[in-house]
C-alpha cells in the first residue's frame, strides 16, 4: 500500500483538505505536531513514505538520498524553488505540481497594496489613529501606468483585471512572448529598462532562480522615477532590499509595499519602520479560495506527477 505523508502546517491543520487526502488515501499521516522541518527532522518525517505533500519544507538532494523510497512529491503552492529539481531529475522522483492556482489570490492583494499606497492609506490611517485629523491627497489607480515584470498565471490576471476593471495603461516585460495575450487585453510589452522609467506602479512576479536572483539591483532600481510605487508579492530575493531602504529614505522612491523578503521573517527593522514601507508575512497566497485550490492541486499532484524535465516541466527549468 502506498504511504503519503503531509509536510505542510497548514495543509495539515484544514479539515476540508485533510478529509479530502484520506478520501483518496485513508492511512496518509500529517504534521499534526504543527512544527516547521527541515534537516533530520524533514527526514524523519519522510522516512517510510513514498509520496508527499510539501508547502516550504526545503528537498535536497542530500534529503532525497536519506529517503530513497520517496517517488513522487506534491507540491502545496506554486513556487518550486526550495525543491533541487535537478536532484529529482538524476533521481528519478516526479513531482506534482500546477501552476496559477492562487493567480487571483496574488493579484488581488497587489491591487490592493497599489491602491493604499497611492491613496495613501497607511499615512491616513496613522493621521486619524494620533489625532491629526488632515486630509491626505493621493493618487487613482485608474490614471497610472503599471508595470509588470514576469507575464506568467499571476502576472497576466493582473494585467486583465487591471485593464478591464481600472483601464490602466499596463506595461509587461518577459524573456518570453505572449502576442495573443497582448492583442486580447491591450497590455502592451516592453523592455525592463523602459518599463522602470515609464511605471507610476511597478509589480514584480518571478520565479527566483539564477536568472533572476537581484534582478532588480540598484542600478536597475535607479531608472525608477521618483514617484512610483514598487510592489513585490513574488519572492524575496528579486529585489535589493537595502537598495530600496535607501532610495525610500531619500525621497527617490515614493513607496514600496513587499508581502516577500530575502529573509523571512525580516529583520531589517529600519526598513519596516520606515513610513513610506508597507509590508505583509507572505500572505499573497492566503485566501479561504487559494488554500483550498492550491490543497486540491497538490491531492490530484500525488496521482497526476511527471519527473521534471529542463525546457517543459516545470516551466522555469
Amino acid at each position: 500500500m502506498t504511504k503519503v505523508t503531509v509536510l505542510s502546517r497548514s495543509f495539515s491543520r484544514h479539515p476540508v483538505l485533510r478529509a479530502e487526502l484520506l478520501a483518496r488515501y485513508p492511512d496518509a499521516s500529517f504534521n499534526d505536531a504543527g512544527v516547521s522541518l527541515s534537516g533530520e527532522e524533514l527526514i524523519k518525517a519522510l522516512r517510510g513514505h513514498q509520496k508527499a505533500i510539501i508547502a516550504l519544507e526545503p528537498i535536497s538532494a542530500e534529503v532525497l538520498d536519506a529517503v530513497p523510497e520517496l517517488r513522487v512529491i506534491a507540491k502545496y503552492g506554486v513556487g518550486f524553488d526550495k525543491i533541487d529539481l535537478a536532484a529529482l531529475i538524476t533521481r528519478d522522483v516526479s513531482l506534482g505540481w500546477a501552476g496559477g492556482v492562487n493567480r487571483r489570490s496574488v493579484a488581488e492583494l497587489v491591487i490592493g497594496f497599489a491602491i493604499s499606497m497611492l491613496r495613501k492609506l497607511p499615512e491616513a490611517n496613522d493621521a486619524v489613529c494620533n489625532d491629526n485629523w488632515h486630509q491626505v491627497v493621493g493618487r487613482q489607480l485608474s490614471d497610472c501606468t503599471i508595470g509588470i515584470i514576469g507575464c506568467g498565471h499571476v502576472g497576466q490576471d493582473l494585467g486583465r483585471i487591471l485593464r478591464a476593471g481600472f483601464d490602466c495603461r499596463v506595461l509587461a516585460h518577459d524573456i518570453q512572448d505572449h502576442p495573443t495575450y497582448y492583442t486580447e487585453t491591450g497590455v502592451m510589452p516592453s523592455s525592463l529598462d523602459a518599463l522602470l522609467r515609464e511605471a507610476d506602479v511597478i509589480s514584480v512576479h518571478l520565479p527566483h532562480d539564477t536568472s533572476t536572483a537581484n534582478i532588480l539591483d540598484a542600478t536597475h532600481l535607479s531608472m525608477i522615477k521618483a514617484s512610483a510605487i514598487l510592489i513585490n508579492t513574488a519572492r524575496g530575493g528579486l529585489v535589493d532590499e537595502m537598495a530600496i531602504k535607501k532610495m525610500l529614505k531619500a525621497g527617490t522612491l515614493a513607496g514600496a509595499a513587499f508581502d516577500v523578503f530575502a529573509c523571512e521573517p525580516p529583520e531589517d527593522q529600519e526598513l519596516l519602520d520606515l513610513p513610506n514601507f508597507f509590508a505583509t508575512p507572505h500572505v499573497g497566497g492566503s485566501t479561504q479560495e487559494s488554500i483550498l485550490a492550491m490543497g486540491r492541486a497538490a491531492i490530484d499532484g500525488l496521482d497526476d506527477y511527471r519527473v521534471p524535465k529542463k525546457g517543459i516541466f516545470p516551466p522555469g527549468l
